[in-house]
């Protein structure tokens, strides 16, 4: 029997989430000593994402996301260590960092995390795809010491002396305690244009039909070399077709503008479970159970506030999915809207008087929710702050931003996209001027004018 983790590693502002702490050592209730004694592969399809850092604090870390005790605790993982498990693996589906130039400190801490986890977890097997986000040279670059870790990281597609892709290098085997192998993972890092193989002659070549024409590739590759009984997983960073977001959610966008979409249709039936990152919301994909997002275990921004932030435990038997359970995870940190909808400044600031004080026993602020305020402005109002501030002394709430709202003007028109011959029409002076005057109802001042004119100045010197 094998437990595979996948994981979505989503780094925010340059940190990570410790995850030895919150995802490789805890116990899950009853139910899944059922599936250890019934299935002889199973793994948790799941999406960590890493700490979203804001003007004013952080989400949350380490302990604080689930309250997980190593090795035990009424909610959590299985115990990758437990003498029934015949192997574990760690899947992780791109977007290690957010910048592809990650601070030094960030960088530390993924390794470390990758050390603790190999020693806690002798056993344990670690695979990496780089996404978008990523750098996927630097995100190589330590393979040959990480191998001694028992990791993987597969961030470029390789390619053989005669230039043709090295599917190989994007297999890798997942073997048991015993050195048995019982899956082939299919790792495939986020595809650039001229990553995936070239369209035959004649047939028109889009990003999306290269993505299908690799993995479809890659999957005849896997399925001519697996044994009997033997798993196929697919690993990948993409933008599928039908992907759901919240409204307001802006911390992943179409990878490409939106014309990369990736079909469900994509990944073969053959293939018993995909797991995908790169969307913050778990779902499944074209209605196919086996082909998901897991979705981040916590919420990375005020957008996913309504998330259901969760781990999807799948067992497959002899090659195939035998059970997917969906794991809810308890949300530590909550997250409060003062108001839902934006109102003006001083019924805003009557709202933050009725916020509570710190409970006796309770001052620690790591436990404190995280408040985003939401204020209906006709005017810029820079003393607002302050008096936010000022109303929240002594108040059992962190401050992560103040999000302004602006009313429409009666008779306004409704905006209209403009083409790029429009804006190259348009004087920066006059966007200026048009767009303070849609947002606060006025002439732009003298001031602004002459500070503008100087800055475009510098510019066309």
């Amino acid at each position: 029997m094998m437990y595979i983790a996948e994981i979505d590693l989503k780094k925010k502002k340059r940190q990570l989430i410790p995850l030895t702490r919150i995802c490789l050592f805890g116990y899950v209730d009853g139910k899944r000593k059922n599936l250890e004694k019934n299935c002889t592969f199973a793994f948790i399809n799941m999406t960590i994402y890493g700490i979203e850092t804001y003007p004013y604090g952080r989400l949350a870390s380490g302990p604080d996301l689930f309250r997980l005790r190593p090795g035990g605790g009424t909610r959590g993982f299985p115990r990758f260590s437990d003498k029934s498990f015949g192997g574990a693996a760690v899947l992780i589906a791109g977007d290690v960092f957010d910048v592809t130039n990650p601070s030094a400190g960030a960088q530390r801490r993924f390794y470390r995390f990758l050390k603790e986890a190999n020693r806690r977890n002798p056993g344990l097997q670690i695979v990496i795809i780089a996404g978008n986000h990523d750098s996927a040279i630097r995100l190589e670059a330590p393979n040959p010491l990480l191998e001694e870790l028992n990791t993987s990281i597969v961030g470029i597609v390789g390619r053989t002396d005669s230039g043709e892709i090295d599917l190989g290098s994007l297999v890798v085997p997942l073997r048991n305690r015993a050195g048995e192998r019982e899956a082939l993972c299919l790792a495939v890092p986020f595809l650039r244009q001229g990553d995936y193989p070239a369209a035959p002659e004649g047939e028109p070549d889009s990003y999306v039909a290269g993505i299908s024409r690799m993995y479809q590739r890659l999957y005849a590759y896997a399925d001519a070399r697996r044994n009997p009984g033997e798993a196929i997983i697919a690993l990948g960073h993409l933008h599928a077709t039908g992907a759901e977001l919240s409204e307001d959610d802006r911390s992943e966008r179409a990878i490409m503008g939106g014309l990369e979409s990736v079909s469900a249709d994509t990944f073969d039936a053959g293939i018993a479970y995909t797991a995908l990152g790169h969307i913050h919301k778990a779902q499944r994909i074209g209605g196919r159970e086996s082909v998901r997002y897991a979705g981040s275990p916590l919420p990375m921004s005020f957008s996913e506030k309504n998330y259901r932030h969760q781990v999807i435990a799948v067992a497959v038997e002899e090659g195939n999915v035998a059970e997917i359970e969906a794991i809810g995870i308890p949300r530590v940190v909550d997250l409060v809207r003062i108001p839902e909808s934006p109102l003006p400044p001083e019924e805003v600031l009557r709202c933050l008087a009725g916020l509570p004080e710190p409970e006796e026993g309770r001052e620690d602020e790591s436990r404190w929710p995280y408040l985003e305020i939401r204020v209906l402005l006709t005017e810029p109002d820079p003393t607002f702050r302050h008096r936010v501030e000022e109303a929240l002394v002594g108040k059992a709430v962190r401050l992560t931003s103040i999000v302004p709202a602006y009313p429409r003007r009666e008779g306004e028109a409704e905006e209209r996209a403009l083409s790029y011959n429009d804006l190259q029409k348009i004087a920066p002076l006059d966007m200026l001027r048009h767009t303070f005057a849609v947002k606060y109802g006025g002439e732009l001042p003298v001031e602004i004018e002459t500070l503008f004119n100087e800055v475009m100045r510098e510019v066309s010197l």
